[in-house]
């Protein structure tokens, strides 16, 4: 049988169509990268507002996320993602999870931690969604008339199998949950609370709630002196029950299961000249504190960001020893040699299933007529300064192999912003929550991409 010409032409057009295409700006003058299509997942929620974490990938290869709010009277809501069939299935709404509905109480309008799964249950907390603005800076939202105050952030889980929820404890203060982490082995969970920076140990098996004390100054509630960013980010060794947190300053802390108290690490800290130059009671960075970071079992290793340089770490918890190991912003931040646009750096960084490779969403620099587009110099808040680009950057640590996959564009031509947030399923697709605008709205949803 003959070749027909017309068919080899138009199935080689459409190969064509479908590959990686390379994305350059109007006289950029660093070396283009790939773009790479996000496709938007509509969740039904549109007061969908930038969440930060709040995912998880879970054992029965669902993607499961909640989707905050910024009102006083609308709460967070927890969806389920079933990459199988495609299809979202509304999970809950957290303030009615809470045991909250109706009391008239600012609800339950965040989840600012990731899923932790344990014995077929995921493990979350909740956190304020509604604040109020002074000098600039996010502060605990004033309740309207007829409202009252928020009451503090709850931990819950949720069973995969019966849909059931718990609801463990709420953390004194009316203060929310910004950090959360869990020892699964010893059924233990360890949380930072937000604006003081307080630092807590829960017994799930006991019910025992210990109170082990600020963790920087009056954290982010309080001015001049008293002011310090607080920690995004606790790690957890369940092999011994060990977790860890940083400080602006540099400093890491320990939080030893035997003397059920926290201690500082003496043998490293943070501050390092590669990631910057900071004033620990300035609003508007995380200064010397890592961003994200994550527990190898492989290697008894806690890995790393640090969020406004970008640069990738790992922390050797028996030598108590940083290693500096590589920049994993995206090329062309590289070439920059700038920061990037985002105030806090990213949170959207996480291990795969593997147990090897790191994904991590990071920004990129917009370029127009050969100039970078550069946002406003500084800001009191955690929040994009100007526009970028987002990439998605693998590393594989046994091979120190460092990889930019490109920029990630929705099929109409827009960018995904305020990215804070990612969860990896089981075939390696890459999930994240951001902004998308359709038909004259904009909302945040779940987006997925594979590398």
């Amino acid at each position: 049988m003959k070749p027909n010409l017309p068919m080899l032409l138009a199935a080689a057009a459409l190969i064509t169509a479908l590959a990686p295409q390379p994305l350059r700006a109007a006289a950029d003058p660093f070396q283009p990268v790939h773009r790479l299509l996000g496709l938007p997942h509509n969740s039904g929620f549109p007061d969908g507002h930038d969440p930060y974490n709040s995912m998880g990938s879970a054992s029965n290869g669902k993607i499961y996320y909640v989707l905050s709010a910024d009102k006083f009277d609308v709460g967070a809501r927890m969806f389920c993602y079933d990459p199988k069939t495609d299809g979202i299935t509304f999970v809950a709404d957290l303030t009615d999870v809470c045991g909250e509905k109706d009391h008239h109480s600012i609800v339950q309008g965040k989840s600012h931690v990731n899923f932790v799964e344990s014995k077929g249950k995921l493990y979350f907390a909740t956190h304020l969604g509604f604040y109020s603005s002074q000098a600039g800076r996010e502060t605990m939202g004033v309740p309207p008339a007829g409202w009252t105050a928020y009451p503090g952030g709850h931990l819950l889980s949720y069973d995969l199998a019966s849909g059931q929820f718990e609801n463990f404890v709420t953390v004194p203060d009316h203060e929310g949950i910004l950090a959360f982490n869990m020892d699964t082995q010893h059924n233990r969970g360890f949380g930072i609370t937000w604006p003081s920076g307080t630092f807590f140990r829960y017994n799930y098996a006991t019910h025992d709630l210990k109170i082990l004390g600020k963790t920087c100054a009056l954290g982010e509630a309080g001015q001049g002196p008293d002011y310090r960013t607080v920690c995004r980010s606790i790690a957890v060794n369940p092999a011994d029950g060990s977790a860890w947190y940083s400080t602006s300053e540099g400093n890491i802390f320990h939080y030893s299961a035997d003397l059920d108290a926290v201690e500082l690490v003496r043998g490293d800290t943070l501050k390092k000249d590669y990631f910057g130059i900071y004033d620990p009671l300035s609003p508007g960075h995380m200064g010397y504190n890592w961003r994200q970071t994550f527990f190898r079992p492989a290697d008894q290793m806690i890995y790393g960001v640090h969020g406004n340089s970008g640069y990738l770490f790992r922390f050797d918890t028996r030598q108590e020893q940083i290693e500096v190991m590589d920049r994993i912003t995206s090329e062309p931040s590289k070439a920059s040699g700038m920061f990037d646009q985002f105030s806090y750096g990213y949170l959207g960084f996480g291990l795969a299933h593997d147990g090897r490779t790191i994904y991590y969403l990071t920004g990129g620099p917009v370029y127009e007529n050969g100039r970078r587009v550069v946002g406003k110099a500084t800001t009191a808040m955690g929040e994009a300064k100007g526009l970028e680009d987002l990439h998605l950057i693998t590393y594989d640590i046994p091979n120190r192999q460092y990889c930019d996959h490109g920029a990630i564009y929705y099929p109409n031509g827009q960018r995904p912003l305020y990215v804070n947030s990612l969860a990896i399923g089981l075939d390696g697709t890459a999930y994240f929550l951001a902004r998308i605008t359709e038909n004259g709205r904009t909302r945040s949803d779940l987006i997925s991409v594979k590398p």
